[in-house]
């Protein structure tokens, strides 16, 4: 049976382990129509973020909940821990790791959940570390695009928008490197992928082109996978203001677009996808955050369970 202690990297994720977990997602489905199982009664799960969260949070307490288990935490640690005393992660990490099965840790910087897991005695889940990995989103995204256009092989994903600070998108194309599909990067050149990004999937042998022009590469998408230009990694909120509008999904540039292409976005979304597209079919954004939830319960159920935590 696959396996995982902690999840902090899209590295630890092998097409095994995927394809064990999403067989766990559709059960999943199932448990949450039938409201909820007692597969993790007894479990405590501890939510740590140091960040604000809507859907991640949520969703990952909610998976909780509906398989029995129980959370404890802040949404709020940066004001409401012993961090504001000057405590370390690793202290705090040591600490929770007393009280809970598993900690799911959001934090502002790149890194923080590995240096949390070299001190954890139980399993971490990085919910998102700054501006370098989210792979639970990597994993939920990937479930998506299985489940809108019925394979991963042989796609093009067309990735649009904050390209250098998007967390989501770093891991999503890394884990994409396990299958056999096209990247097509979309944006303005002060937010391309980063270089180590680049670098790993060339030596993966992954294809990837970069382009400027959504109209130029909206044509070629199965996935069309827009983000946010996040207002808050950026120092000078001048080059904000000049690329937040770069690219706006409407009906015009949609109208470019094939009809079987799935429309993701890992949400918040702030303009950048317009409002009349919600009612296309196309667009699996919702459906994507329902699967975000699902994702997080055959998650938890195969590190907790598989484990013995």
């Amino acid at each position: 049976m696959a396996k995982l202690e902690h999840l902090v990297s899209v590295d630890q994720l092998t097409l095994e382990i995927i394809t064990s977990l999403f067989a766990r997602v559709d059960e999943m489905r199932s448990v949450a129509k039938n409201h909820g199982s007692q597969l993790l009664s007894g479990y405590v799960l501890a939510s740590l973020f140091y960040e604000p969260s809507t859907r991640t949070k949520m969703s990952f307490d909610t998976a909780m909940h509906r398989l029995g288990g129980r959370v404890v935490g802040t949404e709020s640690a940066a004001q409401f821990s012993s961090a504001v005393k000057g405590e370390t992660l690793q202290d705090t990490i040591r600490t929770i790791c007393r009280y809970a099965d598993a900690i799911v840790l959001r934090h502002p910087e790149i890194g923080s959940a590995r240096l949390a897991a070299s001190v954890a005695t139980k399993p971490i889940i990085n919910a998102g570390d700054g501006a370098g990995e989210h792979p639970t989103q990597a994993l939920l995204d990937l479930y998506t695009i299985q489940s809108e256009l019925g394979r991963i092989d042989g796609t093009t994903v067309v990735m649009v928008g904050d390209l250098k600070y998007g967390r989501t998108v770093h891991s999503l194309a890394r884990l994409l490197a396990l299958y056999n599909v096209q990247l097509i990067f979309v944006s303005p050149e002060s937010l391309c992928i980063p270089q180590r990004i680049k670098d790993e999937l060339g030596e993966k042998s992954l294809g990837f082109q970069e382009m400027e022009s959504l109209d130029a590469a909206i044509g070629r998408a199965d996935v069309l996978y827009m983000t946010r230009v996040q207002k808050e990694r950026f120092t000078d909120q001048t080059d904000y203001l000049a690329t937040r509008d770069r690219y706006i999904l409407r009906k015009r540039e949609l109208d470019l677009a094939r009809e079987g292409m799935a429309i993701l976005h890992p949400l918040p979304r702030v303009n950048e996808i317009h409002p009349e597209i919600d009612a296309d079919p196309r667009a699996a954004y919702f459906r994507q955050v329902e699967n975000g939830m699902l994702v997080r319960m055959a998650l938890l159920d195969m590190i907790l369970r598989s484990n013995g935590s």
